[in-house]
């Protein structure tokens, strides 16, 4: 095998990516591990990958190109079919008069070349990418490799994904037309399967004036998709409308409307809202996998001294605690996994919820429906004749509601709900405002807690990371905690595809309410005066926590700075 690739080592040694001396020195070891000398260069980091289709290319004349700087059209990637792109690993990147240009990672690979020509009646020319390059061209452009998941929506047209049309959807408004267009529906299916796959949170449809864009939000962040023709726009808008039991004659007003779909014995909600805007109606889809949260406390992101902190917290026989932060930062998903974790045979837990976003065993969850007039406060009301221990609100959202949930955390119950407040101590002012009396809320309140997500550095593609002087500057760190700190950064693969990050975590700060802080609610200080007593209390800031990840390797300053941009102290 070592001299199968020995042409590729005279071009790289001419090239100077490496010493004669070097290849020699390599040679022996090659031979009796039986591999060629090029891939244990590469694996002893000799050489880069990039080195060797640098020199590939150069031997047969090739051009290299980077296809993760170019933008693919749909005219282009229809040139070849998604089986026969998989199946030989190249990626369509010209067309022109009858010839398609192709990238693949081994132009020496004479015979994928004629099976190509053949194939696809026309002339081939060859460009090389990175194997790396062509796996996430593939998986961005043709869906990723088969998995779990995506073995399950390889073939769309097979009926996979079932989403059932629901009772009395698009009734009066001639739906028959859009629901018998099978390509739609298929598109449609597809375009909810390879979010889910993505792990995307949600899913956005923009008309724009010359074209339809897709965006999935994955790990928090939008990542722009293939977009399908603008000419099928009307009836991708229609058959979504007709699933999530919305008018297709009204494009006036906005709609909200639901879909429920089974992907892969998976049951998934789609939470639908629809905004008529100047080039058509907006789409966005919120998925919520209604069986796929089973969250610890530890993948939350906490660390041993706070989940300690939290789980006394989270264990208190009654009481309110409240979780703060913007939408989107991962609030209910923390009070989710309160309940997993204190959710026990004696234990009676009730939950109101608009809407009920995933399925716990064991817990009662109540849905709001304010068009036949159960409302957050008399979903309350009727649960507390249900004599439960544990009580979880969605949100408090006014004074009725506060009250009901303070009185009843007074009598005996252990309370959760949220907030949409910056941070831990501006809560207290939140319920303050809404009418609240402050004896209130300084009797009832256990803890504050404040969080924000940021993304996790993909552990695929993980490597060392010095962080430049302004970014030390901006978060503030100690130069005794560098001696220690594991910085890291995601450079990019096809695990993460491309951005260096995989996943999410909550940075936090806890405020447990101490008799001192009771009194200063009850004088009702300024919110700055109790982040004091806090902070004298020695309460973590959000980007104090931040900074601790950054140090363990987990995540990278840009996502503090970003996620805690307000965090002053």
């Amino acid at each position: 095998m070592a001299e199968k690739d020995d042409y590729l080592v005279e071009i790289l040694v001419d090239l100077g990516f490496v010493t004669a001396e070097q290849v020699e020195a390599l040679r022996p070891e090659a031979q009796t591990a039986g591999v060629g000398v090029v891939d244990l260069m590469v694996a002893n980091k000799v050489i880069r990958p990039a080195d060797v289709t640098q020199a590939k290319a150069a031997h047969f004349g090739a051009e290299v190109v980077s296809l993760s700087e170019m933008r693919l059209t749909d005219d282009v990637l229809s040139a070849i079919p998604r089986h026969i792109a998989k199946k030989y690993r190249v990626v369509p990147v010209f067309k022109h008069d009858g010839s398609i240009t192709v990238a693949l990672s081994d132009p020496s690979d004479l015979d994928t070349i004629d099976s190509l020509n053949h194939l696809l009646h026309g002339q081939i020319e060859v460009r090389v990418a990175s194997e790396q390059d062509i796996e996430a061209a593939l998986n961005k452009y043709y869906g990723a490799a088969q998995d779990g998941v995506s073995k399950m929506i390889q073939d769309i047209t097979e009926g996979e994904v079932e989403i059932p049309r629901l009772p009395g959807a698009g009734a009066g408004d001639d739906g028959a037309a859009v629901e018998a267009d099978a390509p739609i529906i298929k598109l449609v299916n597809s375009l909810i399967v390879e979010a889910f796959k993505m792990r995307a949170s949600d899913i956005h449809l923009e008309p724009l004036s010359k074209r339809f864009r897709v965006r999935y939000r994955v790990d928090g962040v939008l990542q722009e998709m293939k977009s399908p023709p603008k000419r099928l726009q009307a009836s991708i808008l229609s058959r979504l409308k007709i699933q999530s039991n919305m008018s297709i004659s009204e494009h006036r007003i906005p709609q909200d409307g639901r879909i429920q779909a089974q992907v892969g014995g998976k049951m998934i909600d789609l939470r639908v809202s629809c905004l008529p805007t100047n080039h058509g109606e907006s789409i966005v889809m919120r998925i919520l996998d209604k069986e796929g949260l089973r969250l610890g406390l530890p993948e939350l992101g906490f660390f041993t001294d706070d989940q300690q902190t939290f789980e006394r917290l989270i264990g208190l026989p009654d009481g309110i605690l409240l979780v703060t932060g913007p939408t989107g930062s991962g609030k209910t998903t923390t009070l989710y996994s309160c309940l997993h974790f204190i959710n026990r045979p004696d234990r009676k837990i009730i939950t109101v919820e608009d809407p009920v976003e995933y399925q716990l065993a064991g817990i009662n969850q109540v849905q709001v429906n304010e068009t036949v007039g159960l409302t957050f406060s008399l979903a309350l009301r009727s649960m507390l004749r249900q004599a439960p221990n544990v009580i979880m609100l969605g949100e408090i959202r006014d004074l009725e509601t506060a009250t009901i949930a303070i009185n009843a955390s007074l009598t005996g119950h252990l309370v959760f709900s949220t907030l949409h407040t910056n941070d831990a101590p501006s809560a207290v002012t939140r319920l303050i405002d809404i009418g609240v009396k402050p004896f209130l809320v300084a009797s009832s309140t256990r803890a504050l807690m404040a969080q924000r997500l940021v993304r996790k550095v993909c552990k695929r593609c993980a490597i060392p990371y010095q962080p430049s002087e302004v970014e030390l500057r901006t978060l503030n760190m100690d130069p005794n905690q560098l001696a220690e700190a594991k910085f890291q950064q995601g450079k990019g693969c096809a695990d993460c595809s491309q951005t260096g990050y995989r996943g999410r975590f909550g940075v936090f700060e806890i405020f447990v309410i101490d008799d001192e802080a009771r009194k200063l609610i009850y004088e009702k200080v300024p919110s700055s005066v109790l982040r004091t007593r806090a902070r004298e209390m020695g309460m973590r800031t959000l980007r104090e926590d931040g900074v601790r990840k950054i140090l363990a390797g987990l995540t990278t300053p840009d996502e503090v700075i970003r996620a805690t941009v307000g965090d002053v102290d």
